[in-house]
């Protein structure tokens, strides 16, 4: 079967899916969703928080998680996570900007290889987007999970997802968020971004806070660049760094 066979729509993201689903599957919460996929849908349907899927269960497959785990907790327990026993979590300053008693957390490999960050208390934004900014962008992969959120006007059910959006060449990252994507599968940047609590500020965990189609100039690591939607929907369902990456940002726990 082909990697980008029916197009698939992320619910409430606004972006055409492609691929199957992830090489970890989620374990069904006690109201019995499992996180093992988004439903069908037609490409270029309206995002929006009542637009849900129901997903269905799925056998695990590709890529399979590390063998031993750990628990990451900041010294006041206001977050949480699980990582890889040989991976590292360390806190680190975070940028300026963010409110009073915002974290960031940095996870790497054993050799140093950053994977991704944590970050808390940041302050909203909701940049204008002008429609010649606008860059097309699929959803490769969108799994729900359950997380303590701020909803409201322009979000949806937490999801970790993995988009890519397409400049000279094709820029995927990973991340969780409850943000709706840019309408009619376009937009200026996709936010790694979930809403918290009015005065507690937003917080991001994924590989960048905030994906854009970069120029020939720019740096794009850590976000990663592709030549086809194809090779990123291989990322997603053989990597074992992927099914890592998605199992730890879906453990998050954040006390409000």
């Amino acid at each position: 079967m082909s990697l980008l066979g029916a197009a698939l729509l992320l619910a409430g993201c606004s972006g055409p899916q492609a691929g199957s689903g992830p090489g970890w599957t989620a374990q069904p919460d006690a109201s019995g969703t499992t996180g093992s996929g988004a439903a069908t849908a037609t490409p270029g349907a309206s995002g929006s928080a009542s637009a849900s899927s129901s997903a269905t269960p799925s056998e695990p497959q590709g890529a399979a998680t590390a063998s031993s785990w750990k628990t990451f907790s900041d010294p006041a327990k206001t977050v949480s996570f699980d990582l890889p026993q040989d991976w590292i979590a360390q806190s680190v300053a975070p940028e300026e900007g963010v409110l009073p008693g915002g974290l960031k957390i940095e996870v790497k490999k054993p050799d140093g290889t950053y994977v991704a960050a944590l970050r808390t208390g940041l302050p909203p934004s909701s940049g204008a987007c002008p429609d010649n900014a606008r860059h097309p962008y699929t959803v490769i992969s969108s799994v729900p999970f359950d997380l303590a959120v701020q909803g409201g006007e322009g979000t949806i059910p937490p999801r970790m997802v993995y988009r890519v959006i397409q400049g000279y060449r094709y820029f995927g990252s990973y991340g969780i968020t409850n943000l709706v994507g840019g309408s009619d599968g376009q937009a200026c940047e996709l936010r790694n971004v979930v809403r918290g609590p009015a005065g507690k500020g937003d917080y991001s965990f994924g590989d960048v806070v905030s994906l854009k189609a970069f120029a020939p100039d720019e740096k794009v690591a850590p976000a990663m660049p592709f030549d086809t939607l194809a090779q990123a929907a291989q990322y997603v369902n053989d990597s074992s760094d992927f099914a890592n990456v998605q199992r730890m940002l879906m453990s998050l726990k954040v006390k409000n």
